[in-house]
């Protein structure tokens, strides 16, 4: 079986249009480290069927369609075609399919959505057994949060709660960054028109509006699955509200985090002010990135804490988050639920209280079977993703 990074032949559906050098592309075609195709001079060009054959000629010989050589220079330089090949100096290739063909191939064989999940703003799938993959779906606009989403967040995550079958939620946003915060275009009228005969009804009505909007936030704490935040690029005013609700937040190292809110001259009030000094436990820090709005770069936000881990590109952030995941899955739901729901109250509430809380939760959750069948896998040496849970 090809390892990550390479392309079937049979999948791709490509013939070697050259019978003199090779009648059929092989299957599969493995671009790795150890392809040190015997180039050298001012450049020349390497087949992608036949390179891994160290097969080379002069680029006026290729006779493939144009894109589908490696360009390549002497054996230090990088190398470059339009299905996105680079290369490090040793030459040792990551393929990365960009043409239209690939791309619309890669597509049809993304996850299907979710059985139940149909949102205009958001884009659910079931990433693997138990894990359930929910992206900020508004690309063409940074996925600015407008009112769908405010609406369809709350609606994803009570279902998510319920589902019997989701263990751990992977949180990302598409397209260029995680998220550009509120839609302002979009929530203009209910923020800066709101209805209201007097100042008191508009008060009341402006109430209101901000508890929604803070329950869209609120319902991932809410929810007694592990939420895995995994942010690239921007991550803006709403974006900060998001993620310092998640239980785990991994970034890229071109992300960067921003309170925006004091910007557009208002005060963030939908949970970074009040989660952030708790996941942060630096309110001086938090003082100076909520007075000025200003960046706070990916290595700042690991050294402060708001993020574990960082990545170099969102491909491998996202393989960290999955893995993180598939672990955390195959653990007893009992357990990891039970943990996250007295991890938050214990965040809010005393030492004495949170033990009195955690006596009252365990009295009856030490009754599950998942104890015996987690001991048992021990004494017996076998990993627990060997063991199957009943489903909570």
């Amino acid at each position: 079986m090809a390892e990550r990074g390479t392309v079937s032949a049979v999948s791709l559906g490509l013939r070697c249009p050259h019978q003199a050098w090779r009648p059929f592309v092989p299957a599969p075609i493995a671009y790795s480290r150890r392809l040190t195709p015997p180039v050298s001079g001012n450049g020349g060009s390497v087949c992608g069927c036949s390179a891994i054959r160290q097969l080379a000629y002069p680029a006026s010989m290729c006779p493939h369609p144009k894109g589908l050589c490696l360009t390549v220079g002497p054996l230090t330089s990088s190398v470059y075609s339009v299905w996105g090949l680079t290369a490090s100096s040793n030459l040792g290739l990551n393929l990365r399919p960009m043409s239209a063909f690939t791309q619309e191939e890669a597509s049809k064989a993304s996850p299907e959505e979710a059985p139940g999940h149909s949102y205009e703003s958001l884009r659910v799938t079931a990433a693997q057994k138990h894990v359930l993959h929910v992206q900020l779906n508004r690309p063409e606009k940074r996925n600015a949060m407008n009112k769908a989403f405010w609406r369809e967040m709350v609606v994803c995550f009570n279902k998510i709660a319920e589902d019997s079958d989701c263990r751990v939620v992977v949180i990302s946003g598409a397209g260029k960054m995680f998220s550009s915060g509120i839609d302002l275009m979009d929530m203009a009228s209910d923020l800066l028109q709101p209805t209201g005969d007097d100042s008191a009804r508009i008060s009341w009505h402006l109430h209101s509006l901000l508890t929604r909007y803070q329950e869209t936030f609120s319902v991932i704490e809410k929810c007694p699955k592990p939420v895995i935040a995994a942010i690239h690029g921007g991550c803006i005013g709403g974006g900060v509200d998001l993620i310092t609700a998640c239980d785990i937040r991994y970034s890229t190292r071109d992300s960067f985090f921003q309170v925006k809110e004091v910007d557009v001259g208002l005060a963030a009030d939908v949970g970074t002010l009040q989660r952030l000094p708790k996941v942060i436990g630096n309110q001086s820090l938090v003082n100076e990135l909520a007075y000025t709005a200003r960046k706070m770069m990916a290595d700042e936000a690991l050294e402060s804490g708001l993020v574990s881990r960082l990545f170099p590109d969102k491909e491998s952030m996202l393989d960290a988050a999955f893995t993180l995941a598939a672990e955390i899955s195959s653990k007893s739901p009992v357990a990891v639920q039970s943990t996250k729901i007295n991890l938050i109250y214990s965040r809010d509430h005393s030492v004495m209280e949170s033990l009195n809380y955690m006596k009252s939760w365990n009295m009856s959750m030490l009754q599950t079977k998942d104890i015996m069948k987690s001991v048992q896998a021990a004494i017996e040496k076998k990993d627990l993703k060997t063991v199957s849970f009943s489903k909570l």
